[in-house]
């Protein structure tokens, strides 16, 4: 076991050491340190969407991000959101790292080219993270799915639609929202 925490804080610190071009994330999931390119013009539009919705009924303890490295060294998890709230106090701490248990949500909207690192890495990472929300916009078919409820073992509700279905956001934001206005994917 001391082993596996030893080559885990490896894998964080090298992580950490990498400086991608502009645009692109590190991440740290399991074995594998992952860089991802930079988002498609329709997933920057979807993103200003939901952001301007989550915005509308943001607490006013809460701000938003979107290119924050949420950190769980304990898990050995390094992960980067494509939108995230934070508490406003996180700033005090300094550093570029936020950890992880205090973002309120992680918003990932799915890479037509790397699409298993959002449908598979990060719902098992996220609820191990401690991260209440797990919000999974996925283009290629329309599909939306709320992760909440997490533990060591996964998140135990999830809430699943497609594009046109309000999605019922709960605290600490409680309100629905819009989905209509999402661009899936061209073929």
């Amino acid at each position: 076991m001391a082993h596996m925490a030893e080559s885990t804080h490896r894998r964080l610190a090298y992580a950490r050491t990498l400086t991608p071009p502009p645009g692109w994330k590190v991440e740290v999931s399991g074995d594998a340190v992952l860089v991802t390119a930079p988002p498609s013009p329709i997933h920057q539009r979807n993103l200003l969407l939901l952001r301007r919705q989550f915005d509308a009924h943001c607490p006013a303890e809460l701000m938003p991000s979107e290119n924050t490295d949420l950190a769980s060294p304990n898990v050995g998890k390094l992960r980067n959101p494509d939108l995230t709230y934070i508490p406003l106090s996180v700033v005090e701490l300094g550093g570029n790292e936020v950890p992880a248990e205090q973002a309120a949500i992680a918003v990932e909207i799915v890479s037509p080219s790397n699409p298993e690192n959002d449908l598979v890495g990060k719902v098992r990472d996220y609820p191990l993270m401690a991260i209440p929300l797990y919000l999974l916009i996925d283009p290629r078919e329309g599909d939306l799915v709320l992760y909440s409820e997490p533990s060591g073992s996964g998140y135990h509700r999830q809430w699943t639609g497609k594009f046109g279905d309000p999605v019922p956001i709960p605290a600490p934001f409680g309100f629905d929202l819009a989905t209509d206005a999402l661009l899936r994917y061209s073929a």
